[in-house]
């Protein structure tokens, strides 16, 4: 009796701990085989990985795959590979040809303008001297002094020729002048354009009036005009 006394006293719950339920025992046993479960899975799939590094070292295929499938990808791998690919090397340039290209270029000079003061006008007669029966043949000219080529208005609107002998006004070819026109010619640097204008020996005044009387021999001067530029003048006798 007393042995089995001490027994029960050995078995009983200690004083002050509550006895767990046989739910909570249940519980525990069941999260240590899920645990169990999840190491099993984990080594097992570290035994596969193994496996598959050794198998795709040696040349085989993968467990997943087989030997077709590894051997021939498919269509749409494929088309993808070739699609992150440039078609030649001309298609896709390089990183610096492409920053070269997208570069602005530096921007040009800036184009001298024509300087007006540099295009100059010069007269003169086809003779120095001339019979009764002769006709004067006037020709201006006109010079580009600029170093580039320069847009000149060279028409009959700008255009002159007077005839003076000393303070008598004999004839200008702007007194009688119809259907003056404009015409615009691109001179070249250094270049020059004549306009030439066969005189009759013939007396006019503004607004071509009537006139009697013709020049009588002596020394006449010419001066040739393009609209506010004026040329030296070209000394002529008539006999």
């Amino acid at each position: 009796m007393a042995g089995q006394g001490n027994d029960r006293a050995r078995t009983r719950t200690p004083k002050g701990a509550r006895r767990q339920s046989p739910e909570v025992y249940r519980r525990r046993r069941i999260a240590v085989g899920v645990l169990m479960a999840l190491i099993l899975i984990v080594l097992g799939g570290g035994v596969w990985a193994a496996v598959a590094a050794v198998s795709s070292s040696a040349g085989g295929p993968g467990p997943a795959q087989s030997s077709d499938a590894a051997a021939a990808p498919s269509a749409s791998a494929t088309d993808s590979a070739a699609a992150s690919q440039p078609a030649s090397s001309s298609a896709a340039p390089s990183a610096s040809a492409a920053q070269s290209s997208a570069a602005p270029s530096p921007s040009p000079s800036a184009t001298p303008a024509c300087d007006p003061h540099l295009i100059s006008v010069s007269a003169a007669t086809d003779k120095a001297s001339y019979a009764p029966a002769d006709k004067p043949v006037f020709t201006l000219k006109v010079t580009n002094g600029n170093t580039v080529p320069c847009a000149v208005n060279v028409g009959t609107t700008q255009m002159e020729f007077l005839v003076v002998s000393g303070a008598d006004r004999i004839f200008s070819s702007k007194d009688c002048q119809a259907d003056a026109q404009d015409l615009i010619k691109t001179i070249p640097a250094g270049g020059s354009e004549t306009a030439n204008f066969p005189w009759q020996r013939v007396r006019s005044t503004e607004g071509c009036k009537a006139v009697t009387g013709e020049p009588k021999p002596g020394i006449y001067v010419l001066t040739a005009s393009l609209g506010p530029v004026t040329s030296s003048k070209a000394v002529f006798e008539l006999k």
